[in-house]
């Protein structure tokens, strides 16, 4: 019997590794296609030549200078909030959490807002105040969390609850700004990959990579907290410093992938369901399933903005809550069924 369920786990394990393979296949030909979508049309063939360094002429100066960095900034962010969305609701046993759920996104646009309507900032300041924001944030939940003792469910309502109070702080800026600065807030707010440069993205890229690396060193930890609080603490894990390590990781990626491109909502939401309902609850393919996920997501949205929706501007922070409201609905529909 027991030879039976070990033939069986090795055989559902291998058809998941399988399947990871195949969506990471699957997303990296989803990049290179979509370096031909935009305003200035592109050859597929022309595309692979320019990554080949085989031409040099204007479409491989449009490939190298603005597609691939926009590509990569869709990947790296996409992946970055999933992961991040991922680690809160493991850790706080809650499917909403995210980070727009704990006020880490709201407190970013709060920082932003500051700067440049006060102080009218450059995109460095912008940046920077963007995360000192979305890190503020977090010191709240951890500090509201760890010191008052509170609940994990608690600790989402605690988020929600400062998400409208630096809503409330970013509208009065807004409106007492001018015309101009206020423009530039509001431009900031929208979820933007266009926006990064390749150093930006390298700080996302290697923030993604330690919050993946951290997903696989706690595994079964994670395994053990999805069955319950007190199974976790028999099996001699610490939950409390789990948890709370856990979402500082959390939450200083989705500060880096706020702070450089904007409020993305949504991703964080709805890709940890999704490969959930793909792979399971078991972290080992659950983490890498579900980055992989949020890269096609957001890459899937940024390729939709650009092509469907006109020149290539429209925020894909429109686009993935647009199409992530009902997405998310679909799933909550289904899991109920």
């Amino acid at each position: 019997m027991s030879h039976g369920l070990a033939e069986t786990f090795w055989r559902r394990a291998k058809k998941k590794q399988k399947l990871l393979f195949l969506l990471a296949g699957a997303t990296a030909v989803l990049a290179v296609v979509a370096v031909s979508f935009g305003t200035y049309p592109i050859k597929l063939i022309h595309v692979v030549q320019s990554l080949l360094r085989l031409v040099d002429d204007t479409r491989a100066v449009v490939v190298w200078n603005v597609r691939l960095p926009r590509i990569a900034a869709s990947l790296s962010v996409g992946a970055g909030l999933a992961l991040a969305g991922l680690f809160i609701q493991t850790l706080l046993r809650n499917p909403l959490g995210s980070p727009s759920t704990l006020g880490i996104s709201q407190g970013a646009a709060f920082g932003a807002s500051c700067v440049i309507i006060l102080f009218q900032a450059g995109p460095f300041w912008t940046a920077a105040a963007a995360f000192a924001g979305s890190l503020g944030a977090t010191v709240l939940i951890v500090v509201l969390g760890r010191v008052r003792g509170l609940t994990p469910e608690a600790v989402i309502l605690a988020g929600v609850a400062l998400s409208s109070l630096f809503g409330a702080g970013t509208v009065l800026l807004q409106v007492l700004s001018d015309e101009t600065r206020l423009a530039r807030a509001v431009a900031w707010s929208f979820g933007d990959v266009g926006r990064s440069n390749w150093t930006q993205i390298g700080w996302v890229s290697l923030s993604v990579m330690c919050l993946w690396v951290v997903g696989f060193l706690w595994r079964w930890h994670l395994n053990a907290l999805d069955m319950g609080e007190e199974p976790a603490k028999n099996l001699g894990i610490s939950v409390e410093s789990l948890r709370w390590q856990g979402l500082v990781l959390a939450a200083l990626v989705s500060a880096l992938a706020t702070a450089f491109h904007g409020v993305i909502a949504f991703v964080g939401l709805i890709a940890p369901h999704a490969a959930r309902r793909i792979v399971g609850a078991d972290h080992r393919f659950l983490v890498p399933v579900t980055a992989v996920l949020g890269a096609a997501l957001l890459l899937l949205a940024d390729t939709f903005s650009r092509t469907i929706l006109g020149t290539g501007s429209f925020p894909v922070g429109v686009v993935t809550s647009f199409l992530g409201a009902p997405l998310f609905l679909t799933l909550l529909l289904k899991r109920r069924a």
